[in-house]
């Protein structure tokens, strides 16, 4: 496979392209549907929860009849592309109290999807998968041949594997009956419109949430999970929708592929980071009962490179700035 260098979206492509975007109402997935929209898409369907129930195949069948009609005409159905984003997913205090939920919505969701795209011809499925995946103790940086070299950080590991399982029937559709369907791994996310619920959050935004209120209230100490040992790669997601979009466009192969930074940061380096830019000073302080979670993630991004020309733009201080600013507005903290 040739190399693609400083590859952008192209409107060409685009603009002749039908784009089912489950998730679409989420946080990637919003910034998917804004450079949908400005490239031009000629049709952008976002299954809403409220309408449909995406681990139900009466709810995908009528997804799929309402873009395709229920004879699925096949010249129509070749120009539809699924980027299949929706997941029911959160940080570790989430993922060990509903892991269940995590295994069972993820897994039954992305199956039927794909298997439903493939029964009606669709041209495309863009499966996106998780840094979750990965063996706990994977060697730095993360390389996608390492996938199945171990069992992944206990915490996370039922919606890792459910997510996983995309890979397995996409090479699985691929190889038996040509399916042009590809996996994607992305980092860490974060950025504007994260969630910032703190029973469900991140890191990120639960750090900007809590750091911020602080300053508000001029507590003199914020509680931090863990010892701020482990380290972690971020990825802005505005950056992740470009790559998302680039991988659909331009890639199609049966092997995995990173979707990160090329960082790597120390949790307690990334609270004092981002204690500094929120302006809170008071003490850090680690709750050491609560789980680290996965040791060390950084990922070997050199196959997005290489294969559809993605690299990383917004450096993570500026993407932090920016987060920042906006949960403030949000909030009120001005």
């Amino acid at each position: 496979m040739s190399e693609l260098i400083n590859f952008t979206p192209s409107k060409a492509f685009w603009s002749k392209r039908r784009v089912i975007v489950t998730g679409g109402a989420g946080f990637l997935g919003s910034f998917v549907l804004e450079q949908l929209s400005k490239l031009g898409a000629a049709d952008i369907v976002v299954p809403h929860i409220e309408d449909y129930d995406l681990t139900t195949l009466e709810d995908i069948n009528r997804l799929y009849d309402g873009v395709l009609g229920p004879e699925g005409d096949s010249s129509t159905a070749s120009n539809v592309i699924v980027i299949h984003l929706a997941a029911l997913a959160g940080g570790i205090g989430a993922n060990r109290a509903r892991p269940a939920e995590f295994f069972y919505v993820n897994l039954t969701m992305g199956v039927q999807l794909m298997h439903e795209a493939w029964r009606r011809g669709i041209g495309k499925f863009v499966a996106i998968g998780t840094i979750c995946a990965y063996p706990k103790y994977t060697p730095l940086p993360f390389r996608e041949d390492n996938l199945w070299n171990g069992y992944p950080e206990e915490t996370n590991a039922p919606y890792g594997l459910a997510k996983k399982m995309l890979l397995v029937q996409a090479q699985a559709y691929r190889d038996q009956y040509g399916f042009n369907a590809i996996y994607l791994l992305p980092v860490n996310l974060y950025g504007p419109r994260d969630n910032f619920n703190l029973e469900t959050s991140h890191v990120i935004p639960a750090m900007i949430r809590k750091f911020i209120e602080a300053e508000d209230h001029d507590d003199h100490q914020v509680v931090l999970w863990g010892d701020g040992s482990p380290t972690r790669e971020f990825l802005y997601v505005e950056d992740a929708a470009r790559g998302i979009l680039l991988a659909s466009e331009h890639y199609d192969d049966r092997e995995p592929v990173n979707l990160g930074s090329g960082m790597e940061i120390s949790i307690k380096d990334l609270a004092y980071l981002i204690a500094r830019l929120t302006g809170y000073k008071g003490q850090l302080v680690w709750d050491t009962t609560k789980p680290n979670g996965q040791p060390r993630r950084a990922l070997d991004v050199s196959r997005a490179e290489q294969f559809f020309g993605f690299k990383a733009q917004v450096t993570f201080e500026e993407g932090l700035h920016r987060t920042i600013e906006w949960y403030r507005k949000k909030s009120g903290y001005v």
